[in-house]
């Protein structure tokens, strides 16, 4: 609860809604371009008269509770409250309901019914670390309070149950798969099904075929995210998930050179093509800063992915940088967010989550319905 200060003067004029929340239309939210009295974030709104003046309370329901200026919005609500004439005291609880921003099912196309929002993660080629920084981003937004679930698509080499340290194999109830967790996400994979020894000898229908179990024969419960490790390439598997079900949009992971920025390109053109929204690109392996000596070194060069960015007018998420902590997180199945959370070595994913947070509320910005009060 926020007060005036005591030499303030509250006590006589009488306070009524109309006038709290034209000061709270003000704050304008910096993604959605729209004030937060509109957007409907505004809920429970309540004053109670008193002898020192007006206490107000409300909840402000955020679109994700990954929002990059969450704690910003609540020293703007308490502030413009208290701006009011009269009021003593403000009371501004945070929550948040993430809205779904893909577009509607059509015919023939696998039912989600809980899941707000699904997001494909690909790359174009592989070793550019893009299952890492799913894995890592599916924790980062776990942590920030949202529910997610994390899709191993890759077929050939599923990492995820290595990354996210667990192989158990799911259960089965009435047919349906029951997904595994690990760190607060929900996790399917085809690694969970076979010998992690024996390769997967499969062509294409074949994957296209599992893609489609997987997102369909999963009991994923009620997530806001599910983001999908999509394999290398433009082929069979993202032809497949952007067929089967409505995506909410892509990110497309690269690293700064040449070669790989090119590929990674035509896998962003592909997804545009298709009519898929490109919700951001990430660099990964984004410059080395030596522990020992603290030189700065640009590996695999440096800013590739905010020039791809750029060129192609899509959001830059951010970059990740070369780093043995984020290495040895994989390896011991224990993803920096939920082994080191506000640490150097997770803000990068941290920061990356938000700002993905922020282009899925961008998409969903259509469906928010305009509130007048």
């Amino acid at each position: 609860m926020f007060r005036k200060d005591k030499g303030s003067e509250s006590t006589a004029v009488a306070v009524d809604e109309a006038a709290v929340l034209a000061n709270l239309r003000k704050i304008i939210d910096p993604d959605l371009h729209r004030d937060i009295v509109s957007l409907g974030m505004i809920k429970d709104l309540a004053i109670n008269p008193g002898d020192g003046g007006a206490r107000v309370s409300f909840t402000f329901e955020l679109t994700t509770p990954a929002c990059p200026v969450r704690d910003q919005f609540k020293k703007q609500a308490e502030a413009a409250t208290l701006d009011v004439p009269g009021v003593a005291a403000v009371d501004v609880k945070m929550s948040a309901n993430v809205r779904s921003s893909g577009p509607a099912s059509s015919a023939g196309q696998i039912q989600l019914p809980g899941v707000k929002n699904v997001i494909a993660v690909g790359s174009g080629k592989g070793g550019v670390g893009k299952s890492t920084v799913a894995a890592n981003l599916a924790v980062a937004l776990a942590q920030s309070g949202a529910r997610v679930g994390l899709l191993d698509a890759d077929m050939y080499g599923p990492s995820v149950p290595a990354l996210m340290g667990i192989r158990a194999q799911p259960r089965v109830d009435d047919k349906t798969l029951i997904p595994n967790e690990a760190h607060g996400v929900k996790l399917m994979s085809i690694g969970f099904l076979t010998d992690e020894e024996k390769p997967v000898i499969w062509r294409g229908p074949m994957v296209g075929q599992a893609i489609k179990q997987l997102l369909g024969d999963v009991r994923w419960g009620e997530l806001d995210y599910l983001l999908v490790d999509l394999p290398p390439g433009t082929g069979d598997a993202p032809l497949t998930l952007i067929q089967s079900i409505p995506l909410s949009g892509v990110v497309v992971v690269t690293t700064p050179q040449e070669v790989a920025l090119g590929i990674a390109t035509k896998a962003l053109q592909m997804f545009r093509n298709l009519r898929v929204p490109i919700l951001g690109i990430v660099e990964n392996m984004s410059g080395f800063h030596c522990p020992n000596c603290g030189h700065e070194t640009n590996i695999f060069s440096l800013g590739g992915g905010k020039s791809a960015a750029d060129a192609n007018k899509v959001p830059y998420l951010g970059g990740v940088p070369l780093d043995e902590a984020i290495r040895v997180s994989g390896d011991e199945g224990l993803p920096v967010p939920a082994g080191q959370p506000g640490s150097v070595h997770s803000e990068p994913f941290e920061t990356i989550a938000r700002k993905l947070a922020a282009q899925v509320s961008i998409q969903s910005r259509r469906a928010i319905p305009l509130v007048v009060k």
